[in-house]
């Protein structure tokens, strides 16, 4: 009879403590509304989903931006021999430094154009582009620095044309960098034509492009400083402030730089745990900047990395970072907010979501950047949405199939999803072993494009091509009827250059509108139009002249695509 009994308590207690795990799990998952997502891979969840966009896109991508007229320019190295797509036209690079295939007819960059018939147009690059930097111009024009080899000082630029164009990219013959440039990052400045770049493999100075030939590198110790034996200060990240200095990621710690007259304005604590920069890779983001405060707060978001001699000990794997930092930039006494990711992650991704939240992918789970230094690929994107208490931060999306590695790239694109390709981590295009050389481009879609909430998805019918700064002007937003709109929200989104885990340029600004809308209408479809006035940012300090993604979004949905809007100043 005992014996009975202590099976009947013990059946109740497996039966009481799985419920409990379920809770805990489901209560894990809850996204901000509260709905609980759904397992699987397509727009029906609330878990977000994948689709293969190209099986092969000719190139693996290690650099990558979206153009305003919505195309992908994907970039990689050129001394790789060939890719598996040919130049077209009998075109051909022979380039006498050419440490692989001095006559090469294939492409080493593409422009990539979703949903097209055929997506994939090679581009012509001449000197090698590996491991260079870049950033969009006000002019929409991508300006591409450095590399190695026999690009390691060169400036290439990039002008768009519509899908069906033929634009390319033209290497200058006029100017070069001061010094070549390896692993240096850019930042496009207040004029929207000036470019600040920062730093590169034992380069610790900063210049100009465009620069008069009379004006040298300019000194900054603080590169010097961050330097270590396995060179954690490369790719270090930059974000123009909205007082127009330049706060400035390498290794552990940052800073404030006047870059007009070289002085530091401010130090920041050492971020706890690991190195956060080049080859320990971590990432970072400028949170969204918003006029409710009057673009007043500024926060810094660093997560990931990896335990530092990762990059020493080839074959080791140590386990990657599992922390984000977080700082209030202009706090009176500025200190790192310190956060746990659901899980380790080196060579991530952050990207700025039409949402205001930041979508962490791509990277591995142990091990660094470098040629075979990481395997336990991080599957798994991770959303971290900065408005929630600390604790309820992170949601964890649907896995991909594809491990990201060394070399991937992550863009987001006007409809709102999230483009990702590359991942090479051998010096040549190897497809055999555990992470061969990776050729497929696939889109991860967030959670917002779950057709749950078709319903209540903004759609701008209208808005201004050009908007100067200040300027007030409208959109005109439509819903569908049933929705009840109380807020509307606009998302002003620049296109950054996304390579080695960090994307240069990066910013989203919450523009000052009317809420609610300042009038209605039907639009005879079954939707109501909104006319929402809205206002500029008031500086160019707070977001470069450039091109702008323009999103309109509705109880925390994006519009199912954006406008292009170019910002631009009066001269």
């Amino acid at each position: 009879m005992l014996w009975a009994l202590l099976k009947l308590y013990a059946s109740f207690m497996v039966i009481l403590l799985s419920a409990i795990a379920i809770a805990l799990f489901m209560t894990r998952k809850l996204n901000n509304s509260g709905q609980v997502p759904t397992q699987g891979g397509d727009r029906g969840e609330n878990v977000g989903s994948w689709q293969l966009l190209s099986e092969n896109a000719g190139i693996s991508s290690m650099h990558a931006a979206v153009t305003h007229y919505g195309t992908v320019v994907m970039l990689d190295r050129t001394n790789i021999g060939a890719s598996q797509i040919n130049l077209t036209g009998g075109r051909c690079r022979d380039e006498a430094d050419e440490l692989t295939l001095r006559h090469d007819c294939s492409a080493h960059s593409i422009v990539f154009t979703p949903g097209a018939e055929n997506p994939v147009r090679p581009l012509y690059i001449q000197t090698d582009t590996w491991c260079s930097s870049g950033q969009l111009n006000g002019d929409g024009t991508i300006v591409q620095t450095g590399g190695d080899f026999e690009g390691i000082m060169k400036i290439r630029r990039f002008w768009p044309c519509a899908p069906d164009g033929d634009c390319d990219w033209v290497e200058s013959t006029k100017e070069s960098l001061k010094m070549g440039r390896w692993y240096a990052s850019n930042q496009l400045l207040p004029d929207g034509y000036t470019q600040i770049v920062v730093g590169g493999r034992n380069v610790f100075k900063y210049e100009f492009i465009p620069n008069p030939s009379s004006s040298p590198a300019i000194n900054l110790p603080f590169l010097q400083d961050t330097a270590d034996p396995q060179g954690d200060n490369l790719y270090p990240f930059l974000h123009l402030l909205p007082d127009g200095s330049l706060f400035i990621f390498a290794n552990r710690d940052s800073i404030i730089l006047d870059y007009s007259s070289t002085k530091v304005l401010k130090k920041f604590p050492t971020i706890p745990g690991e190195p956060r920069n080049y080859p320990s890779a971590g990432s970072s983001v400028m949170l969204p900047l918003r006029a409710a405060d009057g673009y007043a707060h500024v926060e810094i978001l660093v997560c990931g990395g990896a335990q530092y001699g990762a990059f020493l000990t080839p074959g080791q794997y140590p386990p990657a970072s599992q922390t984000c930092g977080r700082i209030d930039v202009f706090a009176a006494e500025p200190k790192w907010e310190m956060e746990t990711m659901p899980m380790r992650r080196t060579m991530g991704d952050m990207l700025l979501l039409p949402t205001e939240d930041v979508l962490i992918i791509n990277g591995a789970q142990n091990g660094c950047q470098g040629w075979g230094m990481a395997n336990n690929p991080a599957l798994t994107p991770v959303v971290y949405n900065p408005r929630m208490a600390e604790g309820q931060r992170f949601t964890t999306m649907a896995p991909t199939t594809i491990p990201r590695l060394y070399h991937s790239t992550a863009n987001l694109l006007p409809d709102g999803r999230v483009i990702v390709a590359g991942s090479n981590t051998h010096q040549y295009y190897t497809f055999t072993g555990e992470f061969p050389t990776e050729l497929r481009v696939e889109a991860f879609l967030p959670r917002y494009l779950n057709v749950a909430y078709d319903n209540i998805r903004p759609t701008i019918m209208q808005a201004p091509e050009k908007i100067t700064y200040n300027e007030s002007f409208q959109v005109r937003v439509a819903v569908p009827a049933s929705a009840a709109v109380t807020e509307m929200k606009l998302s002003l989104m620049s296109a950054p250059f996304n390579t080695h885990s960090f994307s240069q340029g990066q910013r989203l600004l919450s523009l000052q509108v009317l809420t609610p809308p300042s009038s209605t209408a039907s639009s005879g479809g079954g939707e109501k139009v909104y006319i929402v006035s809205a206002t500029a940012p008031p500086r160019p300090e707070l977001a470069p002249p450039s091109f702008y993604m323009l999103f309109a979004v509705h109880n925390d949905i994006p519009s199912s695509t954006c406008k292009w809007v170019q910002l631009y100043r009066h001269r």
